[in-house]
């Protein structure tokens, strides 16, 4: 049995300096967790003459094929993100034998087949716990803890950044602009935010989530996407008066025989829902079994240390394996086929707002379209929010077919009454 396992790491950024810093400050803790070390033997970096005080006394290499050759090395602890060569390089580490540790929730949502194929077939470990949520233990969660229940439908605020953005709305009615700005000067958002305001990061930890909660694979393509850049502080305001939050949510739902539905989109969620007291840029996964009933996890989703954590847990757990002669049991748990629901047969409540003119007859004319497309309405107000000579009225439906709230939007825009959609958002409510 050997002393002390070996890593590579590759990358050596925000979450690759936490996962040093974290093995490093817990080594003790952590060999008499695993009863054995763990040890950095190998960094993989894009320039190797960069001084790094954090890597003092570690091999650091800009060469992968001396990470796959070495045989010292036990896994392969991948936090470069991106798509390539990430994919290519845990594919190569599982070749040739090495566990893999990732964060990657770019490379499980597209190529996560691939990856645990590859994995299945040389008998080793992949984890990949910190994919989903940063430092909240999720993963491992429906993969032992809740296998017991059928889980019926998971629902998480997966993006710090849009969060931290719509809570800042809420609270200090700024505009989409303004927040956006901030978000960037601290750090929170990219340059080039389209990923997280756009809904393509959690679009792609909904993929995982989903293929883990409801036991089929979900690919990235397979996910209805809809990010926050529409939202305005009249939507803000609307969603304070009747009582909701906005949020930009990723949902899952098994619906039974008819398939499953994966959507990231922003809601107007009750403010008694557990999700709508989630602010800033904390994350929250919210789930429901039909034997736990509704469980929910909350934490950091992002951040060096917080997802650190994730990582060393799961190079813990591989650790362990080694060391019980137990590796590459529990790989990929996708062993249904469930068929997607496309949008249009995705049911909702939505809310509708509706730039119109201020004029007698209009409000009969609009419902009288909604119902003809067979689109029931909960609740109906008008304002005159110092608009000349217009009026806004929002709608609050009942729930309703996807298609059917696309025909009708399609019917009022043609009534000359009508002079601009100003808002379609859906609305969640307490239960499923």
């Amino acid at each position: 049995m050997k002393d002390t396992i070996q890593l590579a790491l590759l990358g050596v950024g925000t979450v690759g300096s936490g996962v040093v810093q974290v093995l490093k400050e817990n080594e003790r803790l952590l060999t008499e967790r695993i009863g054995r070390k763990v040890a950095i033997k190998t960094v993989l970096v894009r320039d190797a003459a960069k001084k790094r005080p954090l890597l003092e006394g570690i091999h650091v290499t800009t060469d992968f094929d001396t990470i796959a050759a070495d045989p010292d090395i036990d896994i392969v602890v991948e936090v470069m993100g991106g798509l390539h060569p990430a994919r290519e390089y845990m594919l190569r580490a599982l070749e040739a034998g090495k566990h893999v540790v990732t964060a990657n929730k770019d490379v499980l949502a597209e190529y996560g087949q691939d990856v645990f194929g590859c994995a299945e077939k040389y008998g080793v470990d992949f984890q990949f716990e910190a994919s989903v949520g940063g430092g909240i233990p999720i993963i491992a969660p429906l993969k032992h803890s809740l296998t017991a229940n059928r889980i019926t439908e998971i629902m998480g605020i997966v993006n710090g950044t849009t969060n931290y953005m719509l809570t800042k709305m809420m609270e200090e009615g700024c505009s989409y602009d303004t927040v956006l700005k901030e978000a960037q000067e601290k750090g929170y958002a990219e340059a080039d935010p389209t990923a997280d305001v756009e809904g393509l990061d959690a679009a792609r930890k909904a993929a995982i989530l989903a293929s883990i909660a409801f036991n089929t694979r979900v690919h990235f393509s397979d996910v209805s996407v809809e990010g926050i850049s529409k939202i305005t502080p009249a939507d803000i305001d609307y969603a304070k008066d009747l009582g909701y939050v906005i949020k930009l949510l990723a949902i899952g739902k098994d619906m039974g025989d008819s398939g499953i539905e994966v959507q990231v989109h922003p809601a107007f969620l009750p403010k008694s829902h557990p999700l709508s007291a989630v602010n800033g840029v904390y994350n929250a996964i919210f789930v429901r079994g039909n034997a736990i009933g509704e469980a929910m996890f909350y934490g950091q989703g992002a951040g060096s240390l917080p997802t650190a954590s994730a990582v060393v847990a799961d190079i813990v757990e591989v650790a362990r394996n080694i060391g019980n002669d137990n590796c590459g049991k529990l790989l990929c748990t996708c062993y249904e086929k469930k068929p997607i629901r496309p949008l249009d047969e995705v049911e909702s409540c939505y809310y509708i707002r509706l730039l119109v003119d201020d004029k007698p007859g209009v409000l009969g004319a609009i419902a009288t379209t909604f119902g003809k497309a067979g689109v029931s309405l909960k609740s109906v107000i008008q304002t005159r929010r110092n608009i000349a000579e217009h009026a806004e009225i929002v709608a609050i439906t009942h729930r309703v077919e996807h298609r059917l709230v696309r025909e009708s939007l399609e019917a009022l825009i043609g009534l000359p009454v009508v002079d601009e959609i100003r808002s379609v958002i859906r609305v969640e409510s307490e239960q499923a």
